[in-house]
């Protein structure tokens, strides 16, 4: 994030190749940091990664629902996929679809693994 920032301009051909050979972008930590409307613009972007900051209230905090809901709506609207990182909990995956939101991941569903652990974990 931090050298896309640096030099936006050569950031943006390199991504624009990247596309051209296939690459799908991916914008992390949506909702903290660099991440800006002012990238989405700029940036030729595929998919945003919704923040774990911003899911973990979600089930209890009607302005963390609101900001969801806006993101969502946001996402659907540019035609970028969505996905919630960070779920722990089957209220914050309650709240997530509700409000459409279709891609989620966290460790309610799964703890990073190695390659082996994942091959018996996808095999279940």
């Amino acid at each position: 994030e931090s050298a896309i920032m640096e030099n936006l301009e050569d950031a943006v051909t390199v991504l624009d190749q990247l596309v051209a050979g296939g690459a799908e972008i991916s914008i992390d930590d949506f909702g903290t940091g660099y991440s800006s409307f002012s990238l989405l613009k700029q940036l030729p972007i595929h998919e945003l990664k919704i923040d774990r900051s911003m899911i973990n209230e979600i089930s209890s905090n009607t302005r963390d629902e609101l900001i969801l809901k806006a993101m969502i709506a946001m996402a659907d609207t540019m035609g970028l996929k969505l996905i919630a990182e960070g779920v722990e909990t089957k209220s914050q995956v309650q709240v997530l679809l509700k409000n459409g939101c279709q891609f989620i991941q966290g460790f309610l569903y799964a703890k990073p693994m190695v390659m082996a652990d994942l091959k018996h974990f996808m095999q279940r």
